[in-house]
């Protein structure tokens, strides 16, 4: 084998929600012929937080590491997340893997929800498999699961394995088309060497020699052969499969069902002879050969008590306890042994370690020790798409709980914490509920805070429709100095999107100058909240004129005047209520287009047209004006038409009026809000 037994390899197992990933995991160390364990960094240090989390969803919630050893190969497995509002974490995992396993359900209409893992993968030229999972319960065939996956793969598809049919139509075992031997499966065990049935090349001929001919098509020297009809030996084959694996020229597919250990120990040779090793990787990633230690942070954990944890893959030199990376001390490395850390002297090219109490150092760090080296490839960091506005439970615990937040960001980027100055709230956003439940369940069982979340309020602006014209006087006498100030104003709207605008005309010293100022900062204090109970915007107010005493003025009481006249006038100027509309982009497959559609309109949403995505054949972007009060749960019913796989992104286009019994619920809600 090119790799030898020291070149520490490692997979990242991929693929949607329900597909039988972690099933193929616990196959694969199950049937690795070694001692090999799994399970969450976190079990071992927080009680089985981590495990309540994802049994309360029942499915992976993080990353998990496992440790193998396949024939004397050593082996990582990153066990990524498959939910979708997770694949940020996914995709920093398959960043740092030499190869990726894309796990995927043995159905025609749900091909699709591995069409953004195919998408990244085969951007960033990770070189990947997939194996097509629960083929024991499976009614569709599979040269039409492979046809519906080719269309969302822009590599082609080398189908290396051709199932075998019982009585029933049950599977009962495989072909491997390179070798040409026939396999029966036996659940738990290796499967037996049959003979091949008489009629296969009959009926299946023309799939082997698919196999070869897209292996040609990067060969000249093999189409060559094929042109003059030469059959090129087993063993040339297996070395191109390998080749252009390696190169993410082609992706190879497996069959099988996990849970039964069927077609798992291919996989495992298949992984053993045909994937790259970290040296061949670490080209692919631009790293030189030769230089100063290098390593990557691929993850973050915050353990409650041993600290802070970062998972990073070492890709040149030799990462050991006490070496100072980026400024930064290492405090341990640490192998990661099913639920147990494994303390270790040192780490080398290839291993996935962890490194204690790097206080500085954040997820997709570069690591060395003049702390100059080149960026790798990091994921692009998605939009968020669903918020919520929390506050802790305990008004005491409102100060530990940004902090508690900040370490909950420094895990998963994906997450993002904004102060909305509009609404006063502290929201958190995140890829949709289920990731945003997770951050609040993580925030109770590893930081003992109980928040309460609720969707954020959507920050209503009002404005008016006429101006008018308002005198304003504000006298007070209570012994000694008194108070004392006379305005007036004219007030005006604006353009949309204007804001508001002051100006002084003020002649003959009505008003000393010293004043002016003042006028318009009571003017600013009361348009945060006008008649309708909202932020006013797109005014024009005018200072025509005015009175003074020469005693009795001040800059409180000219401050005082003006707010009192701005807050007169608004009111008789046909002030109206306006909602925040946002430009919003939906990314669907074209077969849901149609749905996407009816959903925007339904939300009284205005489509402005859609299109073909960029570089996304078959998938279509629609773009629409929505309410931003339709965006808080969007995400939610999007993903439920379209199989997990529909995303928007929007952003803030205007204000818009708005009137009738809407209008009226908003204005109702903000009054009861204030008596409150």
């Amino acid at each position: 084998m090119a790799n030898g037994p020291a070149s520490h390899r490692c997979v990242a197992l991929v693929g949607p929600y329900l597909s039988g990933k972690t099933s193929l995991l616990e196959s694969l160390l199950s049937t690795s012929g070694s001692i090999a364990r799994r399970g969450s960094v976190r079990d071992g240090n927080s009680v089985g937080d981590h495990v309540a989390e994802a049994r309360a969803r029942q499915m992976s919630t993080e990353l998990n590491v496992a440790n193998a050893s396949f024939l004397g190969d050593p082996w990582t497995i990153l066990d990524c997340p498959g939910s979708v509002e997770l694949a940020y974490e996914a995709q920093e995992a398959m960043l740092a893997a030499d190869v990726a396993v894309v796990v995927c359900e043995p159905e025609v209409e749900r091909a699709v929800t591995v069409s953004a893992l195919l998408r990244f993968l085969g951007r960033h030229q990770i070189p990947h498999m997939i194996f097509i999972n629960k083929l024991d319960t499976a009614s569709a065939r599979v040269r039409d699961v492979l046809a519906a996956l080719q269309s969302h793969s822009e590599r082609p598809l080398v189908l290396r394995q051709v199932p075998l049919r019982g009585k029933e139509a049950e599977v009962t075992g495989y072909v491997d088309l390179v070798s040409e031997r026939a396999y029966n499966y036996r659940p738990g065990q290796a499967s037996d060497l049959i003979q091949l049935p008489a009629d296969f090349w009959e009926r299946e001929g023309e799939t082997r020699t698919s196999l070869v001919e897209k292996l040609a098509d990067f060969d000249d020297a093999l189409l060559e052969q094929l042109l003059e009809d030469v059959q090129p030996p087993k063993e040339e084959i297996y070395r191109h499969l390998a080749q252009d694996l390696r190169k993410s020229l082609i992706v190879p597919v497996f069959v099988g069902a996990a849970t039964q250990d069927h077609g798992v120990r291919r996989l495992w040779k298949a992984l053993r002879h045909e994937a790259p090793g970290p040296e061949e990787t670490a080209v692919r990633l631009g790293i030189a050969a030769e230089g100063e230690p290098l390593a990557q942070v691929i993850k973050t954990y915050h353990l409650p008590h041993t600290g802070k944890l970062s998972l990073a893959r070492v890709w040149r030199g030799t990462i050991a306890e006490g070496n100072v990376l980026n400024g930064v001390r290492v405090a341990g490395v640490v192998r990661l042994v099913g639920a147990q850390q494994e303390k270790v002297p040192a780490a080398k090219i290839g291993e996935v370690v962890g490194l204690a109490r790097m206080e500085e150092i954040s997820t997709g760090t570069v690591l060395t020790p003049s702390g100059k080296a080149e960026q790798l490839p990091r994921p692009e960091r998605p939009q968020p798409v669903f918020g919520l506005a929390i506050h802790a439970e305990k008004r005491g615990d409102d100060v530990k709980l940004s902090g508690a937040i900040a370490k909950l960001v420094d895990e998963d980027p994906a997450l993002e914490l904004e102060q909305n100055q509009d609404t006063r709230e502290m929201v958190l956003w995140g890829q949709g509920d289920v990731h945003v439940q997770i951050a609040i369940d993580r925030l109770r069982n590893r930081h003992n805070l109980a928040v309460v979340g609720h969707p954020s309020a959507v920050p209503y602006k009002e404005t008016i429709k006429r101006g008018s014209q308002q005198h304003s006087r504000f006298k007070r006498q209570s012994g000694g100095h008194g108070q004392f100030a006379d305005i007036t104003i004219d007030v005006k709207p604006l353009p949309r999107g204007t804001g508001f605008t002051f100006k002084d005309s003020v002649v003959g010293g009505a008003i000393p100058r010293n004043y002016i100022p003042a006028v318009e900062e009571g003017i600013t204090e009361a348009l945060k909240n006008g008649p309708l109970g909202f932020p006013v915007v797109d005014v024009a107010v005018d200072l025509l004129t005015g009175q003074f005493h020469a005693v009795d003025s001040s800059d409180m009481a000219f401050k005082t005047a003006g707010r009192q006249a701005i807050q007169e006038s608004l009111p008789k100027c046909d002030p109206v209520l306006l909602e925040p509309i946002d430009g919003v982009d939906i990314s669907v497959p074209n077969a849901f287009t149609a749905r996407v559609q009816r959903l925007v309109s339904g939300r009284r949403g205005q489509i402005l047209g859609y299109d073909a995505k960029a570089d996304w054949p078959g998938w279509d972007v629609v773009k629409a004006y929505l309410p931003r009060s339709e965006l808080h749960d969007l995400i939610v019913e999007l993903r439920s038409l379209t199989l997990g796989v529909g995303s928007f992104a929007h952003r803030f286009d205007h204000l818009q009026e708005l009137t009738g019994r809407p209008a009226e619920k908003v204005i109702q809600s903000r009054a009861q809000e204030a008596a409150q």
